[in-house]
């Protein structure tokens, strides 16, 4: 690494102000896509299965 602190430093402002100058639009529904995504999967149930397992096992130490 042969630049200072400073030009970096500077490299990252300059970066930073060329992001905030040019926002991107917002991806709304790439969230939206995943819905469903795994309706029917038995490797899915089952995981969600053992998760569940381990919540009520965590609710159950916590009253302890």
């Amino acid at each position: 690494m042969s630049q200072t602190l400073e030009e970096r430093v500077a490299k990252l402002e300059q970066t930073v102000a060329e992001m905030l100058a040019n926002p991107r639009e917002p991806r709304r529904d790439d969230w939206r896509k995943t819905i469903g995504m795994f309706t029917g999967d038995a490797v899915m149930r089952e995981i969600d299965d053992e998760a569940l397992k381990v919540r009520e096992q965590d609710r159950r130490e916590a009253r302890l």
